[in-house]
């Protein structure tokens, strides 16, 4: 399961995230992961102060967004990094790493990837290629979000960027430890809770309780500490 929501950044975060991008160092991104040689980009030293301020930006968006909230139920965040791709550059087929140690609350520590998330912010119609495609079994998904577009989907499939043929392709990367940390698990109390969200109000009072203690019961019994 995809979750897709358009204007998860506001212009005004848009535009600053793209100013920082003119500002801010970056360096190749193969320091993140140096043995996959299908991997051509840049991205943003996490030594710049400015990458700070672009990760506080894209990570108060989250908090604040319910539809992410509901759909991830996250407990840790990796700090979101700005990435850049020129044209010729490209990400190949690779899988995420489960595990990465990242700063979260003044330490680090070992954060699980159960989902991965791409938040785009230009304009699609500024680059030719650079899409992010999602390989689904034998079907190619491919992706190219408008500017504060956020795509989140299971760190589990593999995926790739396709080579930017002209343009500039810059977007925010990040990862999400999962309370839930079983997929089938999340979706289906994410399909629960949205049914009861829609639905409830028009259902007997006491049913809508009824279903509430299930989902409360199985959201206890599936999450992780």
């Amino acid at each position: 399961m995809f979750l897709e929501q358009s204007e998860f950044l506001t212009a005004a975060e848009v535009a600053r995230l793209t100013q920082l991008a003119r500002e801010i160092n970056f360096v190749d991104g193969r320091q993140s992961n140096p043995h996959n040689t299908t991997k051509l980009n840049l991205q943003a030293d996490l030594n710049d102060r400015g990458h700070a301020e672009a990760a506080h930006i894209v990570l108060e968006a989250f908090a604040r967004s319910r539809p992410f909230q509901d759909f991830a139920m996250p407990k840790r965040i990796a700090p979101p990094m700005l990435a850049r791709y020129q044209p010729g550059m490209k990400y190949g087929p690779h899988a995420d790493t489960a595990f990465m140690a990242v700063p979260f609350d003044g330490k680090i520590v070992n954060l699980r990837s159960d989902l991965s998330a791409t938040i785009f912010l230009n304009d699609p119609r500024s680059y030719e290629g650079g899409e992010l495609v999602l390989h689904v079994g034998t079907r190619p998904i491919p992706i190219k979000g408008g500017p504060g577009e956020i795509f989140v989907y299971p760190s589990t499939l593999l995926h790739e960027v396709r080579p930017v043929r002209s343009g500039e392709r810059l977007v925010s990367i990040t990862f999400i430890e999962s309370r839930v940390p079983d997929e089938w698990e999340r979706n289906a109390l994410f399909e629960l809770w949205d049914v009861l969200s829609l639905e409830g109000l028009k259902m007997d009072w006491l049913s809508r309780v009824r279903m509430s203690v299930v989902l409360e019961n199985l959201s206890r019994r599936w999450s992780k500490p």
